[in-house]
């Protein structure tokens, strides 16, 4: 797909079919159009569509936040996926540049990513970009309501 025309920017209400489509591929999860528009709408969120010949083939997301224990704020590029057909097409790097970009402008100095740790494609990309790998390890846990706090009952 030489001389693709290839462009990157944020994401509108409108693109909500085409990021349910690209977001179901990317983890499975199949959000409604609406829960997406509300989304865009509500959300500090930052959503980025690349699109190649006209067609949204990838997109990313980040989020970017305070805390007084820190002078300066954070971000995360939180998700990143291109389309299988769309991959080799630099994208990626687009996606990655303008999300760096958008950051910058809210006053982030520090971006973190998280992927998995065989996600050896993913790795490498963000390792062009000077992403470091860091010894850190991640822990998560799913919490429920209690049985008091789905029920209503108080």
């Amino acid at each position: 797909m030489t001389g693709a025309k290839k462009s990157v920017r944020r994401a509108y209400i409108t693109d909500a079919p085409d990021l349910v489509r690209l977001n179901e591929a990317f983890n499975g999860v199949r959000m409604t159009e609406e829960e997406v528009r509300d989304s865009l709408l509500r959300s500090n969120e930052l959503v980025a569509i690349a699109l190649l010949d006209e067609h949204p083939a990838a997109f990313a997301c980040a989020q970017y936040f305070e805390s007084f224990c820190y002078r300066e704020r954070h971000g995360e590029l939180t998700e990143m996926f291109v389309e299988p057909s769309a991959r080799g097409q630099g994208l990626a790097s687009m996606l990655m540049a303008h999300m760096e970009e958008e950051l910058r402008t809210r006053g982030v100095n520090h971006i973190k990513v998280l992927t998995g740790a065989d996600n050896d494609i993913a790795i490498k990309a963000y390792e062009r970009f000077l992403y470091a790998r860091k010894n850190e390890a991640v822990l998560m846990k799913n919490i429920t309501p209690s049985p008091s706090e789905g029920s209503g009952q108080d």
